[in-house]
């Protein structure tokens, strides 16, 4: 009898406090029939790939879960691999309020910061 261990893996995208409490809030707010919230990539803006936070309503096969104290995290399956080892956080000051990405996959992005490649 062999006796194995089983390894917990990381998830692909690291949330900070603030990007979880964010997800919180979303699903305090979620439209009727949300199950959680879904990071992808989507092609757009000028370097190529962008970031989109949306409501989803169905779990797909290959999407990535990610419990988190306020609801469910989602992460694109097609886009797991360009966002491996990612910090999602929310900011917000008197100007702008958003998600932010460090993303070491990212070999560049764009002057407005809306589009990333890898």
């Amino acid at each position: 009898m062999t006796d194995t261990k089983t390894r917990q893996i990381p998830a692909a995208v690291t949330l900070t406090p603030a990007a979880e409490a964010r997800v919180a809030e979303l699903m305090s707010k979620a439209p009727d029939g949300a199950i959680g919230v879904k990071l992808s990539t989507p092609r757009r803006g000028c370097s190529g790939l962008a970031y989109s936070v949306d409501y989803v309503t169905e779990e797909v096969a290959f999407d990535e879960k990610i419990e988190t104290p306020g609801g469910v995290f989602y992460i694109d399956g097609a886009s797991v691999l360009y966002l491996v080892g990612s910090t999602m956080d929310w900011r917000e000051d008197d100007f702008t309020a958003g998600f932010v990405f460090e993303n070491p996959n990212a070999k560049g992005a764009c002057g407005c910061g809306e589009s990333f490649m890898v």
